[in-house]
């Protein structure tokens, strides 16, 4: 079943913020988060916070969902009170698509008609593969969506099987082709890396299929092994090996390099764009910079201002909750100053714009990371702290040496 929601502190039942979470309020990005938790069937290695038709029942469906959705726009509007036009839109999951058009169109009409959309706001929705068509995208960009992100995980047949992965190989390069061929502004492909079973040769028929398909933007994750997944039980039983951390270094190597040499820059350890055409997702720039977002959905999490809460998990106590008035929080915290430095270090740091040297506690353990090969030594000189490839590789670790 999907992973553990953290522990915190209660949440009020009004979602009543503290004012010092609400000074500054517009005068840093502010986005909007979207969780659908519907999912036709279960992903062998997947832990998210999705629901199959078996498991959910009667409990809950995409008509109770949208319910409590409309039910916590209104809750962010009373609590958030007047808020600049939301620059970024990120619908994901789960499988949105599922919703279809029409569900989609309505999550959009739902948040544009409570916030306001900022001129040029990109506005996202994943989408798994096997349940788009052309007719589905061209419905999307007249609805206003522009940005679309696909789950292709491999070109290769076997490793989809492996990851329990539903639709055929070469159909999420069709659907790409589809979404840009109905003018959706920016497309991106996520690829897993690692699976069980996955030969360096895969991997790169993976890779030239991205590029024939010519996205803007790629991600490519590792396989983590989560526990409580089939695939951990799986590999548990002896019957698929562990990824090897050796093997995984070496296809992240391949990976950079091919992206690279067709052109894409690295703009986060795990994420490619073109550059000049605005193809970086700023939805997670947001994340990632410390902006503020509200999270809408059974599970999702929000952070304004320094305080960071996450909803109930399952769909059917998320509307139950919502329909009585009160706030889905399951429970949230506010983070210290300790805190906040730590986590600014370790997602700035994952930008290939890094950070200020000067706002690292230690710049002693900055300069021997670079002595390591870990930092840039040209951006240290010049005082900003800049991963390089090897860095990359090692990031969780160079940031805690760089907070130690």
């Amino acid at each position: 079943m999907p992973s553990a929601l953290p522990t915190g502190d209660p949440a009020p039942s009004s979602g009543e913020l503290p004012p010092s979470a609400l000074e500054g309020l517009g005068t840093r990005p502010f986005g909007v988060y979207v969780h659908v938790p519907f999912c036709a069937a279960r992903c062998g290695y997947c832990d998210f916070n999705t629901y199959t038709p078996g498991e959910l029942g009667s409990s809950a469906s995409p008509e109770s969902w949208l319910e409590g959705f409309r039910r916590e726009l209104a809750l962010a509007a009373s609590v958030l009170g007047s808020v600049p036009p939301v620059e970024t839109v990120f619908v994901g999951g789960g499988t949105p698509s599922l919703l279809g058009v029409a569900g989609l169109t309505e999550v959009l009409e739902g948040i544009r008609s409570t916030f306001g959309l900022a001129p040029g706001a990109e506005v996202t929705t994943e989408s798994n593969p096997e349940s788009t068509s052309p007719e589905f995208f061209a419905g999307l960009r007249e609805a206003g969506y522009n940005r679309i992100s696909l789950g292709m995980q491999s070109a290769a047949s076997h490793v989809l099987k492996i990851l329990d992965r539903k639709h055929t190989a070469g159909r999420a390069v069709a659907a790409a082709l589809e979404a840009r061929s109905v003018g959706i502004e920016h497309v991106n492909l996520d690829l897993i890396y690692g699976t069980p079973g996955e030969t360096d040769s895969d991997l790169k028929a993976s890779l030239e299929a991205v590029l024939s398909a010519g996205v803007d933007h790629v991600s490519a994750y590792a396989l983590i092994v989560e526990e409580g997944t089939a695939l951990a039980r799986r590999i548990a039983r002896g019957d698929l090996p562990a990824p090897d951390d050796d093997v995984l270094a070496d296809r992240y190597e391949m990976i950079d390099d091919m992206l690279s040499g067709a052109g894409m820059r690295w703009y986060e350890v795990s994420n490619w764009a073109l550059p000049g055409v605005g193809a970086e997702c700023r939805h997670n720039l947001g994340y990632w910079l410390g902006g503020d977002w509200w999270g809408f959905g059974p599970g999702a999490h929000s952070h304004v201002g320094g305080v960071r809460w996450w909803n109930v998990k399952h769909p059917a106590r998320y509307a139950s909750v919502l329909a009585t008035g009160a706030s889905p929080a399951a429970g949230r915290e506010t983070l210290t100053p300790a805190e906040a430095l730590s986590e600014r270090v370790l997602l700035e740091l994952r930008l290939a714009q890094g950070m200020p040297l000067a706002d690292l506690p230690s710049p002693l353990a900055a300069a021997r990371a670079a002595e390591d090969g870990l930092l840039a030594p040209e951006a240290l000189a010049a005082g900003h702290c800049v991963l390089t490839r090897q860095g990359r590789l090692l990031a969780d670790a160079v940031v805690h040496r760089l907070l130690t």
